[in-house]
């Protein structure tokens, strides 16, 4: 899936959840791949020019415009939070600059490889905006460096592939080369959210039914012989 150069509207990415929402239930999907079809940018962030949904909102009380905006705004959470609820896992390969919106998008995907030369900012700040995409929710979860995450919420500073591979955790690649294997994503969004002992219990309950697949004998064997495996795609859904 390619992004534009700055986020059009509420309708782009309307659309980009319901995308989303089909390849997860399409069984013949092994992963995602987020890229750019811009030469210097991942995304610019949201056009702020647009105001989309909330064209309508001037002259309203502050009770109803605060109805309203809080109603766009999770409208807006829940466009991006489907890449994190996607089935399949989803990769970002990120240059150029990517802004704003693209730290939200990006904290929603399972794997992110930066080029050498990718500038990255939580931009929000410099709008007088707080991140609430989930930049400021999931961040600090994947990143556990909360004094540099303050630091760049704060400034909206840019920053590098070699700063957010040290520091974020988030790996420089120019030639990413990555092996996936397809995983429940619900296992490592629950362990995210939950305590040890409750996420052992949560997978033993998913694992007591999804060991008895022919997947399972089929890896065991291809492990064995040296062998690739060859899995039957899951069901359309």
């Amino acid at each position: 899936m390619h992004s534009s150069l700055a986020l059009k509207s509420m309708k782009v990415l309307g659309r980009t959840r319901l995308d989303i929402d089909k390849i997860s239930r399409d069984g013949s999907v092994r992963a995602v791949v987020l890229a750019s079809a811009f030469e210097k940018v991942f995304t610019a962030g949201l056009d702020l020019l647009d105001t989309g949904s909330l064209a309508n909102i001037e002259g309203l009380d502050p009770a109803r415009m605060s109805l309203k905006l809080r109603d766009h705004i999770l409208h807006f959470q829940s466009c991006i939070s489907a890449i994190e609820r996607c089935t399949q896992p989803v990769v970002a390969a990120v240059h150029g600059v990517a802004f704003g919106l693209a730290i939200d998008i990006l904290c929603c995907c399972d794997v992110r490889l930066s080029s050498p030369t990718v500038k990255y900012s939580i931009k929000e700040v410099d709008v007088g905006l707080a991140a609430d995409i989930g930049t400021l929710a999931r961040l600090p979860k994947i990143t556990g460096n909360e004094s540099l995450l303050r630091e760049l919420a704060f400034t909206a500073r840019e920053f590098g592939a070699e700063e957010a591979g040290e520091h974020l955790r988030w790996p420089k690649s120019s030639r990413p080369k990555v092996r996936l294997r397809l995983l429940d994503q619900g296992v490592l969004l629950h362990a995210r959210d939950h305590s040890v002992d409750e996420n052992l219990e949560y997978t033993a309950t998913w694992n007591q039914g999804m060991l008895q697949s022919s997947d399972t004998t089929d890896a065991f064997r291809a492990f064995q012989t040296k062998k690739p495996a060859q899995f039957k795609p899951l069901p359309k859904l």
